[in-house]
């Protein structure tokens, strides 16, 4: 991944039990927008599921991460080939802003443009532990990489084989 898409490669916590993470994007804003919202353009990078831009309206998240890259790499113990969860939209502002629920937290999607690009903010707040914190960390950092390559072309690298990785360098990251 280049300079040009991190700014920080690792997201921090910026608050007790909220994680933030950016990337800066090749834009316009709004195709950066459609890989949110789009469930057949989110599905390549985080998952899927449609979403009707309404505040209040439910949606679910499919998530199969084996089939985001290429390879996917090693599955761990205990990870499912799918996973779902019921989210429903708490604010929309298109194409700058999304928030919805995350189990028993939320998530902000918001988008700013810079030029030729679109920073993207992701803020995932109400985690529940500090293990939890290592492991959302990890997850959006390896889906974001993933996002970035699609967005310029590169080839992403295997998801089961970065996220191991990545949640130990969260573990070093994040305090106790």
């Amino acid at each position: 991944m280049s300079d040009t898409t991190t700014i920080g490669a690792y997201g921090v916590v910026t608050e007790p039990a909220t994680f933030t993470i950016e990337r800066l994007l090749p834009g316009p804003i709004e195709r950066v927008w459609d890989y949110l919202t789009k469930s057949e353009l989110r599905r390549q990078w985080l998952a899927a599921g449609d979403m009707t831009l309404a505040e209040g309206a439910p949606f679910e998240f499919v998530w199969r991460n084996d089939t985001l890259t290429e390879q996917p790499g090693r599955r761990p113990a205990g990870a499912d080939e799918e996973h779902r969860l019921e989210s429903r939209i708490l604010e929309v502002d298109p194409p700058c802003k999304l928030v919805f629920t995350w189990m028993q937290g939320d998530v902000t999607f918001a988008l700013e443009p810079k030029g030729e690009r679109v920073l993207l903010t992701v803020i995932h707040r109400r985690v529940s532990d500090r293990e939890n914190l290592t492991k959302v960390g990890a997850g959006w950092h390896t889906h974001l990489d993933i996002l970035v390559a699609k967005l310029t072309g590169e080839t992403p690298a295997p998801f089961w084989d970065t996220w191991p990785g990545l949640r130990d360098e969260y573990e070093k990251r994040i305090p106790a």
